[in-house]
């Protein structure tokens, strides 16, 4: 799993049809603190995220894992949006 913020979105009128419906948004990856990486991702959203969240992505076949990315030709997928990542009792980020 990585963390990362969502940024753009992908428009794809024309696509694979097990993809029709779904929402692909475009992840730059994050430090755990929110500071930003030069690594981005297009993601095909499973929990309803927006521009400017944090989430955590899954990739590989693990993103095929959910129940909206099932049997589906995806590599990437938006499985959490983010509250709060703490990492040796300090809070790094809080929604």
């Amino acid at each position: 799993m990585t963390v990362g913020k969502v940024v753009g979105t992908v428009v794809a009128t024309r696509k694979d049809e097990k993809l029709i419906g779904s929402k692909l948004l475009i992840v730059q990856d994050t430090e755990p603190d929110g500071t930003l990486l030069s690594r981005y991702t297009v993601a095909v959203d499973a929990v309803g995220a927006g521009v400017g969240e944090l989430v955590l992505t899954a990739a590989g076949s693990s993103a095929r894992q959910t129940n909206s990315t099932k049997n589906k030709p995806v590599d990437a997928v938006i499985m959490a949006i983010v509250d709060s990542i703490e990492v040796h009792g300090e809070v790094l980020f809080q929604k």
